[in-house]
């Protein structure tokens, strides 16, 4: 096995910082400092920063449904970081984030290269949520939302927004900007009361109690694998048709 996927898999980093951590010579293997694309066998020993890496046989994916009030950091030092609430055997860590006043599904895992490529902007992965807000949603707020609102020097891709009540409607984003929803809500004079994630691309929150979760199961980690190659592959295709232009 390469090196650089033996890191990824171990959950210390991506491939490509792997790479950067070699070449920065802060790997060693069986003591020696390790070079770009070697090979690694069961039992070597690898250290990273002074620290050795052992990598985790079973890979997970947890579908968490995270409370209000949990940080999504592993900070130690935050009494409320999703870590050490969930206090699972093995090393893992949430891919994308929910702030600490939003709820519902957060993934969490050991496998770094799945990290890797969900995380990929360019991949436009779905995000489902569910919102309430101070005021009644109307018409003309569920069209500028669906258009692009401009926060954060940008305009929001266009989206799915439907009105689900009085002052609630579902939001599903393809993009993840810092606290999206809620600015997009505050620059069209709204305030988000309660905020929850309910699906991620294939996987969904469903009837998990918060506080609570599950491995995802082999057909829906057969299912993101699929979606998550399809993507790569389309945005593949759109950087080659630009540079047709």
């Amino acid at each position: 096995m390469r090196l650089n996927k033996y890191l990824s898999d171990a959950g210390v980093c991506s491939r490509r910082e792997a790479d950067r951590l070699v070449q920065d010579g802060k790997v060693t293997v069986d003591g020696k400092t390790a070079v770009l694309g070697m090979q690694i066998e069961e039992g070597q020993e690898i250290w990273v920063n002074g620290k050795e890496v052992r990598r985790e046989e079973k890979k997970v994916l947890l579908l968490f449904h995270k409370p209000r009030g949990i940080e999504c950091t592993a900070n130690p030092k935050i009494k409320n970081n999703v870590i050490s609430y969930i206090d699972y055997p093995i090393r893992i860590y949430y891919i994308g984030r929910l702030d600490k006043d939003s709820e519902g599904l957060l993934l969490l895992t050991n496998q770094g290269e799945l990290v890797n490529k969900m995380m990929r902007a360019g991949n436009c992965h779905e995000k489902e949520y569910l919102v309430t807000v101070d005021k009644p949603v109307t018409d003309d707020f569920i069209r500028k939302m669906s258009c692009g609102v401009p926060i954060l020097g940008t305009v929001t891709r266009k989206c799915h927004v439907e009105k689900t009540g009085e002052k609630s409607f579902c939001i599903i984003l393809t993009q993840g900007l810092n606290r999206q929803i809620r600015r997009m809500c505050e620059y069209l004079g709204y305030r988000v009361k309660r905020l929850k994630r309910v699906r991620v691309m294939n996987l969904e929150l469903g009837s998990l109690p918060a506080g609570q979760y599950r491995e995802a199961t082999k057909k829906e980690l057969e299912e993101l694998k699929s979606l998550i190659r399809d993507s790569s592959e389309t945005t593949v295709i759109r950087k080659n048709e630009r540079r047709k232009r």
